[in-house]
């Protein structure tokens, strides 16, 4: 046990485990906090959707309120199975097995379902059960923080590699060490909004197959494609699953983010150890939500659609923003052109970067100082593996009017600080 030195005859403080000063922080709760501090603040920082769940949802959890009112329904009362309830996995295996997904089905041979309470937890209970103190798992630039923290949390060391936006498989290979055990991608990417075309994730497949690594992927935006790149899932090819851990989440385009219902397509020989986690941690996936997530599932993707594509729209201007700002003068770029997911990054041009870092102005002393006198959050880049002066922007939660405003608010941010430092 950790314990301060007494002080002036009191008693001793226990303090938390020395290891957790090794795990890398979260930003969201700091900038969180911000905008809920500062009046009037828009955020740009919240990775989230403005709309809710299809109609559906709330009729099935009425149904379910109902039937507890009336005294039925006591299976939701109940300890389910630990994997998931039946209802729920049926339609998971439906829906990523359908001939019509977007990403190809899913080849399940050799691969079972797992429903966790987000595919957050999945990562995590994934990064428990794949690493010993010490193993390797390769993160491409940027990457996820809560990927970082989950291998972190688990004992395992977390290798960033500068592979490009959209990674080169021959530099993550380079990376490869004997305590290597997975490769994570994550496409439509975030924080980037980068569509990995099938090709590229084609090899890293084939690579973590040949030298005996998992392919974890991360699938959280799937349906958010904007672009001519489609996506595609490394779990569709055949053999994957052996080898191929592919999470999803309803958080984004179903609009359940607080409802925390997320599911993994994982190898068959990690389920005993993904039970063992399970069974610690949550002991079976909430029921009500469960029966809710049937419900948005059964609405489809063709419901999601036409939220999305007005979400297509917010990125493009986006883009025309930022490059209408870059010609007028201000020293920005978006590091790639986002064609998925609803995020971009923006990043200061070297020169002003170090303009703002000699004048003392890190990145997070910028994300802070955007929020607090300019009235707009956004995620500093340093908690996606970035260094200089790069934001994270989300338009996830904004329509077109407040957007305009929030980046009007974020130039007029940058250009004053830039002209103070």
């Amino acid at each position: 046990m950790r314990v301060d030195p007494p002080r002036s005859g009191l008693q001793a403080q226990p303090l938390p485990a020395r290891r957790l000063d090794g795990v890398l922080r979260p930003v969201i709760p700091q900038i969180s906090a911000l905008v809920r501090t500062t009046p009037g603040c828009l955020s740009l920082a919240q990775g989230m959707v403005s709309w809710g769940p299809p109609p559906g949802v709330a009729d099935a959890v009425a149904q379910a309120a109902a039937e507890l009112a009336a005294g039925g329904a006591a299976a939701l009362n109940a300890y389910g199975a630990m994997a998931g309830d039946p209802a729920l996995l049926e339609a998971i295996r439906r829906d990523l097995t359908a001939p019509t997904r977007a990403g190809g089905p899913l080849d399940l041979a050799g691969a079972e379902l797992l429903v966790t309470a987000g595919s957050n937890m999945a990562f995590n209970a994934i990064a428990q059960v794949i690493t010993d103190p010490g193993d390797e798992l390769i993160l491409p630039l940027p990457y996820y923080f809560n990927h970082v923290m989950a291998v972190q949390l688990a004992g395992g060391v977390a290798v960033p590699v500068d592979a490009g936006l959209v990674p080169d498989p021959e530099r993550l290979a380079a990376a490869i060490t004997p305590r290597t055990r997975a490769i994570v991608t994550v496409s439509p990417n975030n924080p980037s909004g980068v569509v990995m075309p099938q090709p590229v994730l084609a090899a890293i497949n084939r690579l973590c197959a040949a030298r005996g690594l998992f392919h974890l992927h991360d699938e959280a935006y799937e349906h958010f494609v904007h672009g001519p790149t489609p996506h595609w899932s490394p779990g569709s090819q055949a053999g994957a699953g052996a080898h191929t851990i592919s999470l999803f989440s309803l958080s984004k385009a179903y609009g359940l983010a607080g409802w925390r219902l997320g599911y993994g397509v994982v190898p068959a020989q990690l389920l005993p150890g993904l039970a063992q986690v399970q069974d610690t941690v949550l002991i079976c996936p909430p029921r009500l939500t469960q029966a809710a997530a049937v419900a948005a599932l059964a609405a489809g993707p063709g419901w999601c659609a036409p939220r999305i594509a007005a979400l297509a729209g917010m990125q493009q201007q986006l883009i025309a923003a930022v490059a209408q700002a870059h010609a007028s003068g201000l020293p920005v770029r978006l590091l790639a052109e986002p064609d998925g997911a609803f995020y971009g990054l923006l990043a200061l041009e070297p020169e002003a970067s170090q303009h703002l870092s000699a004048a003392g102005v890190d990145v997070r002393t910028l994300m802070v100082r955007l929020a607090a006198q300019h009235g707009v959050a956004c995620v500093s880049g340093d908690g996606f593996g970035l260094g200089g002066h790069a934001l994270r922007l989300s338009t996830g939660m904004l329509n077109g009017s407040t957007l305009s405003v929030a980046l009007e608010r974020l130039f007029a941010g940058l250009r004053e600080l830039l002209g103070e430092a």
